[in-house]
């Protein structure tokens, strides 16, 4: 079987490209690489996405980094829950380099490859990190719910030796999800096409490529993506009743105080899941298309790791403080360094 994609010149006179979807070898041949389409069919457009997406990747490296160098640094930002969002930073910054730099290489190239075995470790990272995000965030939420229900047991419930055991255990957590699927496509056959209509190894994308039935691979990538969806999904939901059921018999101050301490986790938990039921939804509809297929993934994929610096900044006065202390310490370095280093000499 043989793909042809035929892509115009910038003048839009002559073909660019012609691609071969078996990597130059015959039909029947196990492929070696695997060629991400992307968003080839609006190549009219790609420099626009690009520059979009850029711009926010550069945002979340920035914003996420910032939040992980404030909460390191700050003496006064010493709580678990400090702890648990700057791993959570670190996450979501691995989370968006495992697939936007591939995509930003694809607008500047007239076919972007990946190889056999790269293309599977990019799925298995990419699930990998998204189910660790999650299950931080399920970390995170078990704190508040500790900080709230049990507050007088909260220090010596929640010590350090609990916090690192925690978030390796997310991190497990994550890395057990993905495995059994990854596995089982790993063993599959894949003897062309190799063109992956998506802007990066997305597991339902690749299955279609298999050779032999792959309806096992489907139930079992399905239940394991249940089972990270829905538990992680249960524990938050469950640790937030306990939580406003707690604030329900409070006074009205410490009602408020308690929901200021949550109201950042909730919001990015909240933009976390509605994103991605719509990005289930939107899979299980035949008629959309694979553009919007791949626009809604990155939305998907960028939205928390890109809301996360922001919502935090903007709802949690401790780290605004923080922020604004760190700012201060580089003012008074700057002010206080030689004449000739300030302006350059």
């Amino acid at each position: 079987m043989e793909l042809l994609m035929s892509e115009r010149l910038r003048d839009g006179n002559q073909p660019l490209l012609s691609l071969r979807s078996l990597n130059d070898s015959r039909e029947g041949e196990d492929v070696t690489f695997f060629i991400i389409h992307g968003l080839a069919d609006l190549a009219g457009h790609r420099m626009i996405f690009f520059s979009i997406l850029l711009l926010v990747y550069v945002i979340i490296l920035g914003g996420n980094s910032l939040i992980i160098f404030v909460t390191v640094t700050d003496p006064k930002l010493r709580s678990p829950m400090y702890f648990f969002l700057y791993n959570l930073s670190f996450v979501d910054m691995l989370f968006t380099s495992s697939i936007i730099p591939n995509m930003l290489a694809g607008f500047l190239m007239d076919q972007l490859t990946i190889s056999f075995n790269g293309c599977f470790l990019q799925m298995f990272f990419f699930i990998n990190l998204s189910v660790t995000g999650r299950a931080i965030l399920t970390v995170m939420a078990y704190d508040r719910y500790l900080a709230i229900c049990n507050p007088l047991r909260y220090t010596a419930i929640m010590t350090r030796p609990v916090q690192v055991l925690l978030v390796v255990g997310a991190w497990g957590f994550g890395a057990l999800c993905p495995l059994p699927a990854t596995t089982m496509a790993l063993q599959q056959r894949y003897c062309g096409p190799n063109v992956i209509r998506h802007g990066w190894c997305d597991p339902s994308s690749l299955r279609r490529l298999v050779c032999a039935d792959s309806s096992v691979d489907n139930i079992v990538s399905l239940a394991f993506a249940l089972v990270a969806l829905l538990s992680t999904g249960i524990l938050i939901l469950t640790s937030y009743i306990l939580i406003f059921v707690t604030m329900s018999s409070m006074a009205v101050t410490q009602r408020l105080k308690a929901l200021a301490t949550c109201t950042a986790h909730l919001t990015v938990v909240s933009f976390s899941y509605s994103a991605a039921s719509f990005i289930y939804i939107s899979y299980r509809v035949r008629d959309v298309s694979p553009e919007v297929r791949i626009i809604v993934s990155v939305l998907y994929s960028a939205l928390t790791p890109f809301l996360n610096p922001i919502v935090y900044s903007l709802r949690n006065k401790d780290l605004q403080d923080a922020i604004r202390r760190i700012r201060l310490r580089f003012h008074l370095v700057v002010l206080s360094a030689p004449r000739g280093i300030q302006i350059g000499i």
